[in-house]
């Protein structure tokens, strides 16, 4: 354990012996009494995609930021097979068990909002509400296609302005505002400087392999949805996400008479949580629980 600035660094080992990695950002004030939070990045990304909304949160709760396994800092995973839904729900759960956490509020993106939907239907007493950005029960085809199509790519650059111009390329439909600026610090968030000269996506490779060779198709997870349909949650959309559909939103609603909802302007899938609405989605959201 060490600390860095506002947060401290965690090293969990995990029940198959890999080791995870996980920021503690202490609240501030007035958090003895209320829910943490957890928050779970996306299927290619990792917990510095918090590192701007994490410090907001704790302002009044204790916030976790883990590295799923073969993500960032966490170890990466010999078995490929073991990127799958079922090991990332056990590997919270532990999270939850080491720091003594008996219920939390999920901020997910995109996979870390469904492994909040699978682990709050399967562990429904760890779960005090769930925020899910830019994901919901029925997954749209078309950003189905786009992801399985980008996750195997290798991209390996020699410096950080070659690294912000490939994430501009494969990024400037989810972010079309984005800045010269813009795409460097989100380069930052997305690769790492594995030797001098060698900059590469900040994951394992093995995680692209699962995705293709895991029997696929588009998941349905409405009936997690449906065995949470008195949770109070929150689901933001990206304006023009490909992956969560209107219509589908419209159905959540239908079936979750008290979801909160919010579509977060010019962004596509997924809006990255530094949008001032969807800050303010997510402050009012909190500030509704306890």
């Amino acid at each position: 354990m060490s600390t860095v600035d506002a947060f401290v660094e965690h090293g969990l080992v995990l029940r198959d012996g890999l080791r995870t990695y996980c920021r503690e950002y202490p609240a501030s004030s007035g958090a003895a009494d209320l829910a943490p939070v957890v928050c779970l990045p996306g299927l290619t990304r990792n917990c510095r995609d918090f590192e701007d909304l994490a410090p907001q949160l704790a302002e009044t709760r204790r916030v976790f930021t883990p590295d799923l396994r073969g993500r960032g800092r966490s170890d990466r995973d010999a078995d490929w097979r073991r990127y799958r839904m079922d090991s990332y729900v056990a590997d919270v759960i532990a999270l939850l068990d080491h720091f003594a956490l008996a219920r939390v509020i999920i901020v997910g993106t995109s996979l870390g909002g469904l492994i909040g939907l699978c682990l709050g239907a399967a562990h429904r007493a760890r779960l005090a509400a769930l925020v899910l950005n830019d994901i919901g029960p029925e997954l749209d085809p078309v950003g189905l296609q786009r992801i399985g199509a980008s996750v195997g790519v290798p991209v390996q650059v020699s410096s950080w302005e070659q690294a912000a111009e490939r994430a501009r390329l494969g990024h400037e439909s989810v972010m079309p505002d984005y800045t010269p600026a813009d795409w460097l610090r989100f380069a930052r968030r997305i690769y790492r400087e594995s030797r001098p000269g060698c900059i590469e996506r900040d994951m394992d490779s093995g995680i692209a392999r699962a995705l293709v060779e895991t029997p696929s198709g588009p998941q349905d997870f409405w009936r997690e949805f449906r065995a949470l349909g008195d949770l109070p949650m929150l689901c933001l959309r990206g304006a023009l996400s490909d992956l969560l559909a209107a219509a589908t939103l419209s159905r959540m609603h239908a079936q979750h008479p008290g979801l909160c909802s919010t579509v977060v302007p010019a962004r596509g899938h997924a809006p990255t949580l530094d949008e001032p609405e969807a800050r303010r989605a997510i402050a009012e959201f909190l500030a509704t629980l306890s």
